[in-house]
């Protein structure tokens, strides 16, 4: 016996050619999502900390900025500026800025530029 899925069975609207985007969680329009609202400010002393890694990514060397108390929308500028600094890749997973390639002293400079304290961490 199969049963036939119906709308609201596979999660709910996710696209309206009237509002565009829909939020999953609240199921309003992406521009009026009040979840986005309420996500809090990731959790940090206000002390960049800056360190480069190379574990789990095939020896690829990456730099990391971790520690910043940040919203996400600053966090968000913040990544785009350090990435047009240096030149280079990047992404912003979990209050967690990565760049790729070995750019410690480019990142530090760039902070210390914007007022921020900063922390070679190891």
């Amino acid at each position: 016996m199969s049963r036939k899925s119906s709308l609201s069975d596979l999660g709910g609207l996710v696209y309206s050619t009237d509002s565009g985007r829909m939020c999953p969680a609240c199921r309003q329009a992406v521009s009026d999502c009040v979840c986005a609202q309420a996500r809090p400010v990731p959790a940090g002393d206000g002390t960049a900390r800056v360190c480069c890694e190379t574990k789990g990514r095939r020896g690829k060397a990456v730099t990391v900025v971790r520690g910043l108390a940040l919203e996400q929308g600053a966090m968000a500028d913040l990544a785009r500026a350090l990435k047009t600094a240096c030149g280079v890749g990047g992404t912003l997973k979990d209050g967690v800025i990565e760049l790729q390639g070995e750019h410690m002293e480019r990142v530090l400079a760039e902070l210390a530029a914007r007022g921020l304290r900063t922390k070679r961490a190891a």
